[in-house]
């Protein structure tokens, strides 16, 4: 299994927790996954959240559903696509940027964000802690942007940068 499988698999099981925590209300809960990229340039991190999530009980159309947003790689749109996830009331919003990240929690301080990809969050003021992120946003980050020869290109320019 591929590195990246595995961590969207791991963020399947992430949802899943949050679903179970706050979705009982509803007949079907609905997962928002907001994405700074293209359905077909992330099919393979889809199909991989949604393995993790049927491992875990959750089959998309059958016992879940997901609204998908897409900014199609125009990061100034993901403010208005996690403000419409929020306006869906999902029970939680799954995203795999930092600037989804940071769209979704500007957008809610209420439903729980899910965050799977790179970056310090702490040095970028996203989280308290790692262990403890506090607020609404939890998940997990492999601290990969450190690591990218070219920084942080990868970013909208709106995006401020602590350091």
């Amino acid at each position: 299994m591929k590195r990246r499988d595995l961590l969207i698999l791991s963020a399947g099981a992430g949802i899943t927790a949050a679903l179970s925590a706050g979705a009982q209300q509803k007949a079907m809960p609905v997962i928002g996954y907001l994405s700074s990229t293209s359905p077909g340039s992330n099919a393979p991190w889809v199909e991989a959240f949604r393995q993790g999530l049927q491992e875990n009980g959750y089959v998309e159309g059958q016992n879940v559903a997901i609204e998908y947003r897409w900014a199609e790689g125009r990061y100034d749109r993901l403010p208005a696509l996690a403000a419409d996830l929020v306006g869906l009331k999902v029970d939680v919003i799954a995203t795999g940027s930092v600037a989804g990240m940071q769209a979704a929690i500007s957008a809610t301080s209420t439903i729980p964000v899910v965050f799977f990809g790179g970056g310090d969050l702490v040095a970028l003021g996203l989280v308290a802690g790692l262990a403890r992120p506090g607020g609404n946003l939890t998940g997990f980050t492999t601290m990969s942007l450190e690591l990218n020869p070219s920084g942080w290109n990868c970013c909208p320019s709106w995006f401020p940068r602590s350091g």
